[in-house]
């Protein structure tokens, strides 16, 4: 896949893809396929394009090659807080200068007793991970394997702990404007009400596009794609796997 830096060249300049990273254009913490690969090299072609995620940048190369700044036209990272256009970095955002220290402190102690607290069947490591622009809390903790991953997400679905989760934090603190996602398998996003995917919109709109499109799976409410999906201006798609995100995007430009 090689850079095009002149939107001019697409078929559609004024148009713009963008997909969620996990369960759209990967499956949950694997590699991009070949073939999604090639049906990007396609429609790169034909429109802009771009991914926005919660997880930095570190993880979206690991998923996505470590040539995705030269792959997509536009790469946000947490929600768009670190940002690319064409390889080149746009200002960001900081979550712990939004808070304070002393806020965030009051958070991750409650966050880690909670956690402390739960009566579930596997914990492993790394149950708060600090980004630029947000945190991601794992009721599990992020080291798991892949397989418990897996029975993880089926136990939450039965039990409901991120849900449960969430509803603790919103009770404890009401007052701090934070917004708390629902996306992946394990975790959940803590963010400042209105950083959500939302926010990468703020590194687009001078471009002037006519359609934005979004791609994601998780766009039902309180899931971490449902505000962009649900936006005026983008015309949100809802997808089952990166198998299904193929298949709407030949129905839409092949």
């Amino acid at each position: 896949m090689s850079p095009v830096t002149n939107f001019a060249d697409r078929t559609h300049p004024d148009t713009i893809c963008l997909f969620d990273v996990d369960g759209t254009l990967t499956p949950a913490r694997l590699d991009i396929s070949k073939e999604m690969e090639e049906t990007l090299v396609e429609l790169r072609k034909k429109c802009v394009i771009g991914f926005v995620g919660g997880s930095d940048l570190s993880k979206q190369v690991e998923q996505l090659g470590p040539n995705v700044l030269k792959n997509f036209d536009y790469c946000f990272s947490e929600n768009g807080l670190t940002a690319y256009k064409l390889g080149e970095q746009l200002a960001s955002q900081s979550f712990i200068g939004y808070l304070g220290e002393d806020r965030y402190k009051k958070l991750v102690n409650f966050v880690l007793r909670y956690i402390a607290d739960l009566d579930i069947p596997v914990k492993r490591g790394t149950f708060v991970e600090f980004r630029n622009g947000m945190i991601n809390i794992s009721p599990i903790g992020r080291n798991c394997s892949h397989s418990e991953r897996n029975d993880f997400e089926k136990f939450d679905l039965e039990h409901k702990l991120r849900e449960k989760f969430v509803a603790a934090l919103q009770n404890e603190f009401p007052d701090y404007g934070l917004t708390y996602s629902i996306g992946g398998q394990i975790s959940f996003d803590v963010f400042p009400t209105g950083w959500d995917k939302t926010y990468c919109l703020r590194h687009i709109e001078h471009e002037n596009f006519k359609t934005i499109h979004f791609f994601g799976d998780k766009t039902f409410k309180g899931g971490n794609d449902h505000e962009i999906f649900a936006h005026p201006i983008v015309t949100g798609h809802t997808v089952k796997n990166p198998l299904d995100t193929e298949r709407i995007l030949k129905e839409l430009f092949f």
